[in-house]
This record gives C-alpha cells, sequence and structure tokens, in this order.
C-alpha cells in the first residue's frame, strides 16, 4: 500500500543559507580542496569536487586545462578523435591533468567501438612513453 506524506517539502526557495563563526579573515582564505578515499579501491583523490560537464562546449581539453589550477575535474565531451587524445595527451602527460577527467562515451555499438579505440590507443601512448599513470583496463 502507497504510503502518503503530508507533511510540507521544501523547495530551493525555502532554503536560508546562515553564515557560521570562523576565524577565516578573508574568501582568499577558504580552501576548497577535499580528499576522497574511495571505498573498494582505497584509492584517493584529491581537489575540488565540481565537475564541468560533457556537453561539447563545455567539456573540452581546454577548459580541463584552465579547471586544473583549480583542482576542479572536467568530464570531456565524446566528440574528440584518437589523434586529438593522443595530441592532448603528449601535451599534458607530465602534469597531474590525467587524474581530474573523465572521458564520455555514447551507447550505441559505434559510441563503444569508437571508446574502445581511444583506450587501446591510450594504453599503447602511456606505455610507450613509461607514465607513472595507469590507465583503462580493456
Amino acid at each position: 500500500m502507497p504510503r502518503i506524506e503530508n507533511e510540507p517539502k521544501l523547495d530551493f526557495k525555502d532554503v536560508l543559507l546562515r553564515p557560521k563563526r570562523s576565524t577565516l579573515r578573508s574568501r582568499a582564505d577558504v580552501d576548497l580542496v577535499r580528499e576522497y578515499i574511495f571505498r573498494n579501491s582505497k584509492k584517493s583523490y584529491s581537489g575540488v569536487p565540481v565537475i564541468a560537464s560533457n556537453m561539447d562546449t563545455v567539456g573540452t581539453f581546454e577548459m580541463a586545462h584552465a579547471l586544473l589550477a583549480h583542482k576542479l575535474f572536467t568530464a570531456i565531451h565524446k566528440h574528440y578523435t584518437v589523434e586529438q587524445w593522443k595530441e592532448f595527451h603528449s601535451q599534458f602527460r607530465e602534469t597531474p591533468m590525467f587524474n581530474n577527467i573523465a572521458v564520455s562515451s555514447g551507447i550505441s555499438d559505434r559510441d563503444l567501438d569508437k571508446e574502445l579505440s581511444k583506450r587501446t590507443t591510450f594504453i599503447r601512448v602511456t606505455q610507450q612513453t613509461n607514465d607513472m599513470y595507469v590507465p583503462y583496463e580493456v
């Protein structure tokens, strides 16, 4: 039997953010970086938990580069070619860039084939350059 809830529900207009006492003298003193330890892998991520969307005009290599300075995360859109990924990797392999990006793919068989092609090529490029970064397992 469905349960009917009669209590009032809150919306964004009902939220009041109240400042908390702080010893900070300026907003510049605020540190948004957080460290997360993942339960199953025990690996950790340190950064600001904000992700730029994987939309065509937002999740770009340029956006990832700009947001890296602030330790923000970028979901890269799926429309980059293997050649563009190779160039991106060679340009940023000495930086922590690859700790702050996620790769997007579609759901069709064609999208999956394209993604596997990128991953296989990316693994080869990583192995040839002897990077410490461990890419995806295929």
